[in-house]
């Protein structure tokens, strides 16, 4: 996974950078938060981002406010690194967008399942996205049948937008996942059906309304 390491303490920059690249992390490096927020704001950005909380330009909680801004389907996951462990800290950090903390002095492998938590996070919010997407492809490809339809008061075909005449079945099949089966109603059996069959000299099946 491609993770963002913002941090201006040359000595923990380079701790964590190594640690993740142990683990099999692809590492992005920057050491101020303006920079982490040119990183952030592209659409490769990296799903999960370790931001200190003091930095030039811009602090964590500031870049964390920019980068829930975004409003991104899948948003990057981030973890705020701080020395503040004071409640209101947590709610302000929080409250900017970070999804986590970790503290300094940090311990490695609580690092590790931090970022493991980040990892599940991530996969279900893909996931999630996933599902969108094909939920807003379906809505795009049905279309409604809405407003007035003519239709000949003879034939019964239906006129399309395009002014060409259809039969029924065929406008309402290519606009939605109706199919249809044919059968003939009882008045037109009689009108009909009896008719001709009397007509062509065929017997007359004795039915009732279920074989219609």
């Amino acid at each position: 996974m491609k993770i963002l390491i913002a941090e201006d303490d040359p000595v923990c920059r380079s701790v964590i950078e190594r640690m993740l690249k142990k683990w099999g992390h692809d590492v992005v490096v920057v050491c101020d938060g303006l920079a982490a927020w040119q990183v952030l704001r592209r659409e490769d950005a990296p799903k999960l981002a370790i931001l200190d909380w003091i930095m030039p330009e811009l602090n964590g909680p500031e870049v964390c406010r920019k980068a829930h801004d975004l409003l991104r389907q899948e948003p990057t996951y981030i973890l705020l690194l701080t020395v503040k462990h004071q409640k209101e800290d947590i709610v302000i950090g929080l409250d900017s967008g970070a999804d986590d903390f970790i503290s300094k002095p940090f311990d490695e492998q609580e690092l590790r399942s931090r970022i493991r938590v980040g990892e599940r996070m991530i996969a279900l919010q893909r996931k999630l996205a996933d599902r969108v997407r094909k939920l807003e492809v379906a809505i795009a490809e049905v279309t409604r049948l809405t407003g007035m339809l003519p239709i000949c008061s003879y034939c019964k075909k239906v006129r399309d937008d395009k002014d060409y005449w259809q039969e029924v079945e065929t406008y309402v099949a290519a606009r939605s996942d109706v199919h249809f089966s044919h059968g003939v109603c009882p008045t037109c059996w009689v009108k009909v059906v009896e008719p001709e069959m009397a007509q062509a000299g065929i017997p007359m099946p004795v039915l009732n309304e279920a074989h219609y």
